[in-house]
């Protein structure tokens, strides 16, 4: 469904400090008694997710799959798994989000697909095949072993042999979810048809799984030992034997910007439809991230990682990390997030309390750039600890007890806690829900005034009506310990975004300008003779009058 060529420019940018809603559709809406999440319930739900205010959902993928990596791994990308429903119940969800006013943004996993999709079986049958070269097959060395030393991200070798064909094929993360060969235009054709078969059913973007995953070193050369200050060391949060590799050939290759050109002249047939791009790593992160987003004719924006670390990064650590951003980044744009079904819930990983979730709801929808909400952080969730009897991800299972991967943050959403299974589901959930949330639900914090839930709604009103905080400039102000702060400026409006993030009463001088505090702002700090005061874990937001 292509939109009106007469778009403003406006409506084309409309993702540019958008916020968005991460749905996790596993652990939304259950409608079909079988205790897993599904599009049905989703629609169900689409108006609360609309009284939030946000402008968009992104929808992690409900393709047909085996679920080994619950979704990630696609056994068909253009058919629905009946675990979540049909393609009529896509449509129907779509429908209800239009009527919303809601945008979809997909999630597509093109750097891999499930050994249960037709392309991977044809391609394993020979070395003939037409669907062959498909797929990253290798010969072994001389003495069996795979053929280099890439390692998969879920532990082990990243090769696995095949005897029908002998040879191994490349998976960057489970057995079940081979590489993908996209040094063949051919597949390259393929995944940009299924771009096309989404953007036809009126999909307004695409969130596109671990970017920089698509292409490998054709040669297959080894990664080095990963190196600090000249010298090999173990990297701080070391997981498995993949963090102590330089990760310059398994991905990070510089023939991803050409795939991604293709897909952003796809998306241009589209009016109106964007694009987001996970690239997870450490080292090389940022100046990715630069040179996919730049000139316009790649990505949209990336999916930034640097809010989603364990460390709290403090006052001084956000002003360091933005300022570095605001240097490098050029015309590119950031989409920040502080949780997702990845990671362990902001509000246990940095500890934070009601008043310290509401200052960083705050401080995330305030920076340049697009903000990306996970379902039920506007409920202040923890992250559940799961039994190991009950894990589901592959991930936990494999590092347990070290790591206990996933499922603490993918446990499903509370609505109502006078209900069973806090009418999530009327059957069992998939993963149990966790007693802690009980108090937290929807139905206990939908009509209190005070609640986290209706700062989100009130906070996310207050950003929509300044255009300043949505696609304005960034000025860093002076940082210390206790307060990071920054200006936002637009077409002569200036607002000032301040926030204490200590436990102690703070001050900040203000530049130069008329400041007056905004009285509309969900805060309580306030501002006398150039001087914000601000109180501990609080901000204070201020219009300048006089901004030329």
């Amino acid at each position: 469904m292509r939109g009106s060529p007469t778009l403003t420019s406006a409506d084309a940018d409309w993702w540019k400090g958008a916020v968005i809603y991460q749905v996790y559709p596993r652990s939304f809406q259950d409608s079909d008694g079988d205790g897993v999440g599904d599009l049905a319930g989703l629609a169900r739900r689409l108006p609360y997710i609309a009284d939030l205010g946000v402008d968009a959902i992104w929808l992690s993928p409900v393709f047909l799959s085996p679920m080994k990596d619950f979704g990630y791994d696609v056994a068909d990308y253009q058919a629905i798994d009946p675990l979540f429903g049909s393609l009529s119940d896509f449509d129907t969800m779509m429908s209800k989000a239009r009527e919303l006013g809601l945008k979809v943004i997909i999630d597509l996993v093109f750097s891999h697909s499930s050994d249960q999709h037709p392309w991977f079986r044809e391609s394993q049958q020979d070395r003939t095949n037409p669907k062959a070269d498909w797929y990253v097959w290798a010969d072994a060395k001389a003495d069996g072993s795979p053929p280099n030393n890439w390692q998969s991200v879920f532990g082990g070798d990243a090769w696995q042999w095949h005897e029908p064909r002998g040879q191994y094929y490349l998976h960057n993360f489970l057995k079940a979810q081979p590489d993908l060969n996209l040094h063949n235009t051919e597949v390259q054709d393929a995944l940009l048809s299924v771009l096309r078969f989404w953007l036809e059913r009126g999909v307004h973007g695409v969130r596109l799984d671990v970017v920089n995953f698509y292409f490998h070193d054709q040669a297959l050369r080894d990664n080095p030992k990963l190196a600090a200050n000249g010298a090999v060391s173990a990297p701080t949060e070391a997981v498995s034997a993949y963090d102590w590799q330089d990760h310059i050939y398994d991905k990070n290759r510089p023939e991803t910007v050409g795939f991604l050109r293709r897909m952003r002249d796809t998306l241009n047939d589209y009016p109106m439809t964007t694009s987001i791009g996970e690239i997870s790593d450490t080292k090389y992160g940022m100046p990715l991230r630069v040179d996919y987003t730049a000139d316009g004719d790649k990505l949209h924006m990336c999916y930034e990682f640097s809010l989603l670390s364990e460390q709290y990064p403090g006052a001084r650590g956000l002003h360091s990390l933005i300022a570095q951003y605001e240097s490098t980044i050029g015309d590119g744009w950031a989409c920040w997030a502080h949780s997702n079904h990845d990671v362990s819930r902001i509000a246990s990983r940095w500890q934070l309390d009601e008043a310290g979730q509401k200052l960083h709801a705050a401080l995330l929808m305030s920076l340049r750039g697009t903000a990306c909400l996970y379902q039920g952080e506007e409920l202040g969730l923890t992250e559940s600890s799961v039994a190991f009897e009950d894990l589901q991800d592959p991930f936990g299972k494999h590092f347990w007890p070290d790591y206990k991967g996933r499922d603490g943050c993918r446990t499903p959403m509370v609505w109502n806690s006078d209900q069973p299974h806090a009418e999530f589901a009327d059957a069992k959930p998939w993963l149990p829900i966790d007693p802690h949330h009980m108090p937290k639900a929807v139905s206990v914090q939908d009509e209190d005034k005070t609640s986290l839930l209706s700062f989100y709604r009130a906070f996310i009103g207050y950003r929509a009506e300044r255009r300043a905080l949505i696609q304005g400039s960034l000025d860093l102000l002076p940082g210390d310990d206790a307060v990071f702060a920054f200006v936002r400026s637009l077409d002569g409006e200036q607002v000032l975004c301040a926030f204490n993030l200590s436990s102690d009463e703070a001050q900040i001088s203000l530049p130069p300008g008329l400041w007056t505090a905004d009285d509309a702002s969900p805060f309580d700090s306030h501002l006398s003779d150039g001087v914000g005061f601000l109180k501990p874990h609080d901000a204070l937001y201020a219009n300048n009058k006089n901004p030329n």
